[in-house]
């Protein structure tokens, strides 16, 4: 899984170091990573062999001709980059992705479960605030669910 949180620096190349812990066969990143637009945030999404399977299964879930299968195979697989690490462990993004996501030096690598996330620090700051309040709202939505579950005399 792809766990943590990481500031990198984008150098004058557009070259990223990706974390050692990032670059791990059980991820199916441990030569490099698939990196494209995300479909739900204004960052970047990458992974390995294991969430560009992930993503292959949900679009052939969907029958042929399908408009969300159309939709999802021009955002994953037309907009996808292939990117192999250097020796040192960095990938060079494409100039096309950088300006997508806005990225300039200062750059955040989030991960998230079976993928990672690449974000510009002002618009992943922005981003945090809003998933903290979500998930705050959640729990507390959660706990009272679990309250009105609970039956008198503390059975379940």
């Amino acid at each position: 899984m792809f766990l943590s949180t990481f500031e990198k620096q984008l150098d004058g190349k557009r070259r990223l170091l990706i974390p050692q812990e990032f670059r791990t066969a059980e991820n199916g990143a441990e030569h490099g990573v698939f990196c494209f637009p995300s479909i739900e945030a204004d960052c970047l999404e990458a992974g390995g062999d294991r969430l560009f399977a992930e993503y292959r299964g949900v679009i052939e879930s969907l029958p042929f001709g399908d408009p969300y299968r159309s939709a999802l195979e021009a955002a994953i697989y037309g907009e996808q980059k292939a990117l192999a690490y250097d020796s040192g462990g960095r990938i060079t993004l494409p100039e096309s992705l950088c300006a997508e996501a806005e990225l300039s030096e200062a750059v955040i690598l989030y991960g998230v479960g079976d993928r990672f996330q690449i974000w510009s620090r002002d618009k992943w700051e922005a981003h945090r605030a809003e998933q903290r309040r979500a998930a705050r709202a959640g729990l507390a939505q959660f706990g009272e669910m679990r309250r009105q579950a609970i039956k008198p005399g503390g059975t379940g």
